[in-house]
């Protein structure tokens, strides 16, 4: 028979054990307050037009970035044409909480088909521009959120936030979706083949293009949300994720930033 003194010391190691599962993790800690910081800078891409109903057509997702005033997102989300006929317009959506987004007109500032990656230049005042990370440094296994619009403004534009685990650094390439968009660094790009991408083991939907991919401590992002592996049709992907996401470094999107300069 085992000692009672030692099924004890057994019981209440099992105890320990059970509350150090229930206890949420350190690096959580600090994740509520980062997303409430990241949220102010997140905006919803899409195209204007004041006699249209909606008057805001959602594309994806975007986020602040250098001065205040540019927003990187896909080059995919990105309105290729707007009818000036009908006063259409390239514009970004700011969420104020208890209130209806506010419509800032954009344009196009620079855009990279080759890593799917564009930036706009909105109205307005600034915004809190997010800061970057060492996408270098990123290891398979680590955590980090997404925050975006997963199924856009179907109920509001409201900021939602995954999570998502770096599963794999993979390479890929991604073409011009035009010859006329082939440019010198995306000709460079696919002739080298492929570039290094984040697989992420996480939910993410197709509004979520453009979402940045941050640390749930700091902030600071590492990635960009490129496309969300789908089984089906789109409609699919909305009631049966496949929880495969696709993010672009964040070290294409700052030179991105350094070229438009």
């Amino acid at each position: 028979m085992v000692p009672e003194a030692i099924r004890k010391r057994a019981g209440l190691a099992a105890l320990s054990v059970a509350a150090a599962a229930a206890m949420p993790v350190a690096a959580d800690d600090s994740a509520p307050a980062t997303i409430a910081r990241i949220k102010a800078s997140i905006v919803a891409v899409g195209t204007f037009e004041r006699l249209r109903n909606p008057q805001f057509g959602f594309a994806g997702t975007g986020f602040v970035v250098g001065d205040g005033l540019t927003v990187a997102t896909n080059d995919h989300v990105v309105p290729k044409t707007v009818s000036t006929e009908r006063g259409e317009d390239i514009a970004v959506a700011v969420p104020v909480p208890g209130g209806a987004a506010q419509i800032r007109i954009a344009r196009r500032m620079a855009a990279d088909a080759g890593s799917d990656l564009a930036l706009l230049r909105m109205d307005g005042k600034p915004l809190p521009a997010l800061a970057f990370g060492d996408a270098q440094a990123v290891r398979e296994g680590e955590s980090y959120l997404v925050t975006g619009f997963p199924i856009g403004s179907v109920l509001g534009l409201f900021p939602v936030t995954h999570r998502a685990m770096i599963a794999a650094v993979t390479p890929i390439a991604i073409p011009a979706p035009r010859a006329d968009q082939l440019d010198a660094r995306s000709a460079r790009r696919l002739g080298a083949a492929s570039f290094p991408v984040f697989q992420l083991d996480g939910t993410a939907y197709p509004g979520n293009s453009g979402s940045p991919v941050y640390h749930p401590q700091s902030g600071a992002v590492i990635g960009i949300v490129n496309s969300v592996f789908v089984k089906g049709t789109r409609e699919a992907a909305l009631a049966q994720p496949s929880g495969i996401t696709y993010a672009i470094p964040a070290r294409q999107l700052i030179e991105l930033l350094q070229d438009a300069r």
